[in-house]
């Protein structure tokens, strides 16, 4: 599983995960969601549960939802990058796999990472990774919130799944590339939606997708 390098924490979230820690070593086993909002001062489950998911994320937890004592310090459990045979991806920003959308600030920072085994990339250089919003692409198997591990390009051959920044419009898309006499057509991979026509002029490739990444919920 791909895991993000570990951010700054909240004084909310530092506190629930010295909770956490603390619970695990005194009893053998973790806290249950209440008993973390009881400790913390938090009297809703929801604000608990969203803390926790902000530290799954973060890579410090890993989380069973569908177990009232579902929790696990990321802390006891080898980090990828010590071993060897991983490759370290960093996470670029988002990719809009529907409409374009303007290009805004990213949510993700320089420090933000997934792991990947070598054994599922063929190419080790200079990739990078871009979390999917939106669903155009999803009858070829990639859904809203996946992550795209793409190879720096700029230029594709028709049927390649690239990443294009259209700069006429400063907007970037996820999409199959087909030229198509005196234009381009970036094709979504959903039925109910249509394909996007424009000048070879203001279509730049920014990568193309090698692996795609399934978050699964």
């Amino acid at each position: 599983m791909p895991r993000k390098k570990k951010k700054t924490l909240t004084k909310r979230q530092k506190a629930i995960l010295d909770f956490i820690r603390s619970f695990l070593t005194e009893n053998g086993f973790p806290p249950t969601v209440r008993e973390i909002g009881e400790a913390v001062s938090i009297s809703s489950t929801s604000v608990v549960s969203y803390n926790l998911n902000r530290l799954v994320e973060r890579g410090h937890l890993l989380r069973e939802k569908e177990l009232s004592r579902g929790l696990r310090l990321t802390s006891d459990i080898p980090s990828l990058s010590s071993r060897v045979g991983f490759t370290r991806i960093p996470m670029a920003g988002p990719i809009v796999a529907g409409e374009p959308v303007e290009i805004g600030e990213s949510v993700f920072d320089e420090e933000d990472a997934i792991e990947l085994s070598n054994d599922l990339l063929a190419h080790h250089d200079d990739l990078f990774a871009l979390k999917v919003r939106g669903d155009s692409m999803i009858d070829a198997m990639v859904s809203d919130g996946d992550i795209v591990v793409m190879r720096p390009q700029k230029e594709a051959r028709d049927g390649e799944m690239i990443a294009a920044w259209l700069t006429d419009r400063d907007e970037t898309t996820l999409k199959y590339f087909y030229h198509e006499g005196g234009r381009i057509r970036l094709q979504p991979a959903n039925p109910t939606m249509d394909p996007i026509f424009v000048d070879p002029s203001v279509v730049q490739v920014q990568g193309k997708v090698l692996l795609v990444v399934r978050q699964i919920n």
